[in-house]
């Protein structure tokens, strides 16, 4: 198990619900507001705000916030987002991506590079670890639409590339470009599901030890506690000995 899916999955056994579900209000309401602003405010009509309202009411979050989000993007003193993707190294030569939605660059900037210069790592130029990621779709669905093969095959006929089942759920992915037609796919045949996304997944993994492990999570952890942080993504690797002393 590896990288950002397998710290969430900590965090969510460590608790810190409230804050951590008012934060990701926040942050889908952000989503809503720029999705909104860069196209048409209805979502009919626009794949990027109905794929950002679908993730927002799979975190249930309340219909008077999605809908005061998309008012929001047509206020005249609505805010100017700039998306931004940071690249760098976390503890043990981790690669970091970290994806931003941000009113101010500098500040934005400022708190990312003081995350990394504390963990004992470096923020670096953009693409200097981009390429040991790839653009991928990443669509999540509960295990209670069915069994890992009743999933596959509907992943399957409709054209994703590979199937992830676990306890947690079933993680499906494809091809970026092709993230639309097969969620729709997925959607006829599995019904909705709990969130649809581009991601960056791991090329290659980095392995590290308890301990470089522990600084790798809490950097992500600053980086994720950041209002302007939409996403972060990490390419490191831990053992199950060590993952399971990490879960404790």
């Amino acid at each position: 198990m590896a990288g950002h899916s397998q710290f969430k999955n900590i965090m969510h056994r460590k608790g810190r619900q409230d804050a951590v579900r008012s934060k990701m209000f926040s942050k889908l309401g952000r989503e809503i507001t720029v999705a909104a602003k860069q196209g048409l405010p209805d979502p009919t009509m626009n794949a990027r705000l109905r794929l950002a309202i679908q993730n927002a009411k799979a975190q249930s979050m309340p219909k008077d916030n999605i809908e005061r989000a998309i008012k929001k993007a047509a206020g005249a003193d609505s805010e100017n987002y700039d998306e931004v993707r940071y690249e760098g190294y976390g503890p043990g030569g981790v690669a970091v991506i970290v994806e931003a939605l941000t009113d101010n660059r500098n500040r934005t900037a400022s708190n990312v590079r003081a995350a990394f210069t504390k963990s004992g790592g470096a923020l670096g130029e953009t693409g200097s670890v981009g390429f040991m990621f790839s653009r991928v779709g990443e669509i999540v669905y509960k295990l209670t639409v069915g069994d890992a093969d009743a999933v596959m095959e509907a992943a399957i006929e409709a054209g994703a590339e590979d199937v992830l089942s676990d306890e947690e759920g079933h993680v499906i992915l494809c091809a970026f470009e092709d993230l639309g037609e097969v969620s729709k796919a997925l959607e006829a045949a599995l019904g909705e599901a709990e969130s649809i996304k581009a991601v960056w997944k791991p090329q290659t993994s980095a392995p590290v030890d308890e301990e470089k492990a522990q600084s790798v999570l809490r950097l992500i952890s600053t980086l994720e506690d950041d209002d302007d942080v939409q996403n972060v993504y990490a390419n490191f690797e831990v053992s199950e000995e060590v993952m399971a002393k990490l879960s404790v």
